[in-house]
C-alpha cells in the first residue's frame, strides 16, 4: 500500500470554511503575508496555510471571502480531485503559476487535518510511521553587501547551529575562509534555478568552483547548469548537487540534468498531498535522500512541515527551523536541533 493510499479513503465532512490573514515584517523590509484556511465540519476544524508570496493575492482572497464550493461529504481523495478542478484564485489569476500549488497545499493540508480529526486519528498513525526528532538548519542570506554577521550573530547565542546559506558572487576570500572556519555550513544555495524573481542570483561558474572546493562536505543546491562552463565547474562535485525550486513532482526529479542523491521536497511546491506522498515513496524506493524546506510560514503551516519531516526525513538538513531563528539576533530559549516532533494526538498538526 502506498503512503497516499493510507489516507485517500478517509471520510471528510465539510460544512464551510473561513480565512484568516497573518502578516509579519521581516528584516529585509519585506512584509510577509499568508492565509490560514480553516475547514469546518462535524464539530471539528482542520487548518492549513496558503504560503503564496504575493501579498496582494492574500488580500484579494480574504476580501473575496470563502466562496469556493467545498461543502459536502467526501473522501479525502474525492475532495482532492474536486479541489483540483476549481479555480482557487477566483479574485484574479496569480502572478506566478506555482502559487496555484501553494494555495492548493493550504486547502489540502487543512482537509487532511480535518479528515484525521473527524476520524480521531493522527497522521503518524494513519501512515504507520513513528515521528522522530527533527534535525534542522537555519537558512540565511548574508546581506547586501555580504558580511559574516548573519552567521556570527546567531552562533553567538546558539553555537551549535547549522546553516544553509544563499551564496552570491560577492563573497570574497576572507568571508569564505571565515565560514569554513566556523564549521557550521551544511548547505549552499546558489539560487540558480530562479529566473525573474527577487532572489535571482547571477550564474558565475568560477564562483561555483570556489564554493564547491571550499566546502567539500556541503550540499550544493540549485546551481544553474545551463552553460558548459557551469557544468564543468561542478562536474567533480555532482554527487553533492541537489534541487529545490524546480521540484514540483516526481517527473521534475527525473528531468534534472544531475540525478540527486538527496532532494528538497517542499510540500507547498507539490500542491497536492497525493503528489507529495508519492514523492516520499519514490525517494524511499530509489534510496534517494530527502529533506524539507519552508516557505516562511507564519502559522500552522510551519508545524505541519516539521511534522512531515519528523515522519519522512528527520535526520536530514531540514530547512525548517522554528520561528525566531530568522532574526539576526535571535532571542534566548529557542528550541535546539534536533527538534522534538510533538505532534498533536489527532490530526495533522504539531503542538505550538
Amino acid at each position: 500500500m502506498s503512503t497516499y493510499d493510507r489516507v485517500a479513503e478517509l471520510p471528510l465532512e465539510i460544512e464551510g470554511y473561513s480565512l484568516e490573514g497573518l502578516t509579519k515584517a521581516v528584516s529585509s523590509g519585506f512584509e510577509r503575508l499568508t492565509t490560514v484556511i480553516r475547514l469546518h465540519g462535524a464539530g471539528e476544524e482542520g487548518a492549513g496555510e496558503d504560503v503564496t508570496y504575493e501579498g496582494d493575492d492574500h488580500v484579494a482572497q480574504q476580501e473575496h471571502g470563502p466562496v469556493l464550493p467545498l461543502a459536502g461529504s467526501w473522501t479525502f481523495e474525492s475532495f482532492s480531485q474536486h479541489l483540483g478542478e476549481l479555480d482557487t484564485f477566483p479574485a484574479g489569476a496569480p502572478k506566478m503559476p506555482v502559487y496555484r500549488n501553494y494555495r492548493r497545499w493550504g486547502f489540502e493540508s487543512a482537509a487532511l487535518d480535518l479528515a484525521l480529526r473527524q476520524a480521531g486519528r493522527s497522521l503518524a498513525g494513519a501512515v504507520g510511521r513513528e515521528p522522530r526528532p527533527i534535525t534542522f538548519v537555519v537558512s540565511s542570506r548574508m546581506g547586501e553587501p555580504s558580511t559574516l554577521g548573519p552567521v556570527t550573530s546567531r552562533l553567538a547565542r546558539y553555537p551549535e547551529l547549522r546553516f544553509k546559506l544563499d551564496a552570491t558572487p560577492d563573497w570574497d576570500d576572507s568571508l569564505i575562509a571565515a565560514l569554513v572556519e566556523s564549521g557550521a555550513v551544511d548547505s549552499i544555495d546558489f539560487k540558480g534555478a530562479y529566473k525573474g524573481t527577487p532572489v535571482d542570483v547571477e550564474t558565475d561558474p568560477a564562483f561555483y568552483r570556489r564554493i564547491a572546493e571550499a566546502f567539500p562536505d556541503a550540499w550544493l543546491e540549485d546551481p544553474d547548469l545551463e552553460s558548459d562552463e557551469a557544468r564543468s565547474a561542478l562536474a567533480p562535485h555532482n554527487d553533492r548537487i541537489t534541487w529545490d525550486a524546480p521540484i514540483h513532482s516526481i517527473d521534475d526529479i527525473l528531468a534534472q540534468l544531475i540525478m540527486p542523491r538527496t532532494v528538497n521536497l517542499k510540500p507547498s511546491r507539490f500542491g497536492s498531498v497525493h503528489a507529495l506522498f508519492d514523492a516520499y515513496d519514490f525517494c524511499e524506493q530509489r534510496g534517494m535522500g530527502a529533506y524539507g524546506g519552508g516557505q516562511y510560514e507564519l502559522g500552522v503551516g510551519r508545524g505541519q512541515i516539521q511534522y512531515l519531516a519528523a515522519l519522512f526525513h528527520p535526520d536530514a538538513p531540514n530547512d525548517i527551523a522554528p520561528a525566531g531563528y530568522d532574526a539576526l539576533d535571535p532571542e534566548p530559549g529557542l528550541p535546539p536541533s534536533p527538534l522534538a516532533p510533538e505532534p498533536e494526538p489527532i490530526g495533522f498538526r504539531r503542538r505550538p
